[in-house]
């Protein structure tokens, strides 16, 4: 069964200043994913938010909060951000030696558990963990900051990883210069699961619902007919 199209906003290009309201704004804009992403200024150039911005903003709303970790170590900040309110935890298996152990901790808490494949990760990577994963996230932009172009050599290892999962329940999520213009490409490859931060962004609280339509719009025309 086909899975309908995702939106996942990533709320590193809202403003910091009012993010509660932003989060509010994306939601009823109608986003279907919240998505965080997590800097620690060490595996990426980057600093974002901690544990307790996400647990001040989980109260805003009741979308699943797809949290994305780009830190290293992973393992010893799990439990604090299961217990701000993700829904689900994904990491890097760049960033550790033990990711099947990773993923263990994760569910262990009650979580779903991703992994994420940096843009120059080969898909096999993902290969021996499938069976353990909720959702495979494939960076089609080197990950440390928001607003990179997309990189379209990674709509290939696209289509690989959809290849690996078969009919298994995994989502597919794609993180980096998603676009209505890129949106199209990595659908007909296979992912179903869309992170935007600029895309839906730009404009103001009053555009959201619109950028993130047009995204939408343009996954599902280029997957074609679907349920």
């Amino acid at each position: 069964m086909t899975s309908p199209i995702r939106i996942a906003p990533s709320i590193l290009s809202a403003d910091f200043a009012k993010l509660g309201e932003e989060v509010r704004a994306i939601d009823a804009a109608g986003a279907d994913w919240i998505h965080c992403d997590v800097m620690d200024g060490h595996f990426v150039p980057n600093i974002t938010f901690g544990p307790d911005v996400l647990k001040a903003i989980r109260p805003h709303t009741s979308k699943f909060f797809d949290v994305h970790l780009m830190i290293a170590p992973v393992d010893p900040y799990i439990e604090a951000f299961a217990k701000a309110g993700a829904d689900l935890i994904s990491f890097h298996v760049e960033a550790g030696p033990h990711p099947h152990r990773t993923l263990q901790a994760i569910k262990g808490h009650g979580k779903q558990a991703g992994i994420v494949l940096n843009p120059g990760t080969p898909a096999s990577a993902a290969e021996a963990l499938i069976e353990d994963v909720d959702l495979i996230l494939l960076m089609t932009v080197n990950p440390g900051f928001g607003g990179q172009s997309f990189i379209r050599s990674v709509v290939e290892k696209v289509a690989q990883v959809k290849a690996l999962i078969g009919d298994r329940p995994i989502a597919l999520e794609i993180d980096g210069g998603v676009t209505p213009e890129t949106a199209p490409l990595v659908v007909k490859a296979g992912a179903d699961t869309l992170v935007a931060g600029s895309a839906v962004f730009k404009g103001g609280p009053s555009a959201y619902a619109g950028n993130i339509e047009a995204i939408r719009g343009a996954a599902e025309a280029a997957r074609g007919s679907w349920v």
